[in-house]
């Protein structure tokens, strides 16, 4: 059994903004760590512990280089580490069909989500609305359909209060288990509950997704082909864009393209946003 695990940190207990990750790193890379350790501790508890035989972390915020390799294979050997960008499949690198489940830890609310701690989706600089076969989207749901079109269940997410509304009050994906770490309050605002509290629900409901029948986990899938529509922060960043082949400009600041699967809809929405940063 093989275990995906992709983290995020904007939907970590404690941490409000983006300067902690550069500002106060050492502490931040902690709580990276100490969320981690939580979700493997879930999985080590488990009746189903002896039968996993890698866990894959995929250290998916920014450019991938805030957990320590050391540290991570401390907490448990059968641990490996993706990291780094530019990588394929950002987020989900290194997710094939031979996994059995993804969790997705540190997660965060979408584009403008009133109140979502730290909203954006892919790049807080580009995008400014994202939208899949006209249904917004956000992180969480894009890679749960990449995940559903390799045939893998997401069974956990672990994020803010924000993305919690999104996935169940909004009707994005309310078949997933869900934990809560902070109730977002503003952009750059949060409430973080007891550290006690965190720790046991990630633990709990880790252990639970763990003992459950994964073949009887819902997988969240989209129709393909799949056409996107992305507006941009700015018009100079759909000028850009517009530059490549593929894409159609439909107005000052916004974009479309098709692509054929989920793969290619979501290494092409990363592409697309990297590319738009590059621009003054």
């Amino acid at each position: 059994m093989k275990i995906y695990i992709s983290c995020d940190i904007e939907g970590l207990a404690g941490v409000a903004n983006f300067d902690m990750e550069k500002d106060d790193r050492e502490n931040f890379r902690s709580l990276y760590h100490q969320h981690v350790a939580w979700v493997i501790e879930g999985i080590q508890k488990s009746s189903k512990n002896a039968e996993v035989s890698e866990i894959t972390i995929s250290d998916s915020h920014s450019l991938g280089v805030h957990l320590s390799y050391e540290k991570l294979s401390k907490m448990d050997e059968r641990i490996s580490l993706i990291n780094g960008f530019p990588r394929m499949d950002y987020m989900m690198s290194g997710l094939d069909e031979s996994y059995d489940l993804v969790i997705f830890l540190g997660y965060h609310a979408g584009i403008g989500k009133k109140y979502g701690n730290m909203d954006h989706g892919y790049s807080a600089r580009v995008a400014y609305d994202l939208k899949i076969n006209d249904t917004y989207m956000n992180e969480s749901t894009i890679n749960a359909a990449y995940a559903g079109e390799l045939g893998i269940p997401v069974g956990l997410i672990i994020g803010e209060s924000g993305l919690k509304e999104q996935l169940f009050d909004e009707g994005m994906h309310p078949e997933v288990a869900y934990v809560s770490t902070k109730e977002s309050l503003g952009r750059y605002a949060i409430k973080t509950y007891p550290i006690k509290q965190v720790r046991q629900e990630i633990l709990t409901k880790t252990m639970a997704v763990m003992e459950s029948n994964f073949s009887e986990l819902p997988l969240y899938q989209l129709a393909m082909p799949a056409t996107v529509t992305l507006q941009c922060a700015s018009t100079a960043q759909a000028d850009r864009i517009e530059m490549l082949s593929q894409i159609t400009r439909l107005d000052g600041r916004t974009v479309t393209f098709t692509a054929e699967t989920m793969k290619a809809t979501m290494n092409d929405i990363v592409a697309i946003v990297g590319l738009g940063g590059t621009t003054y």
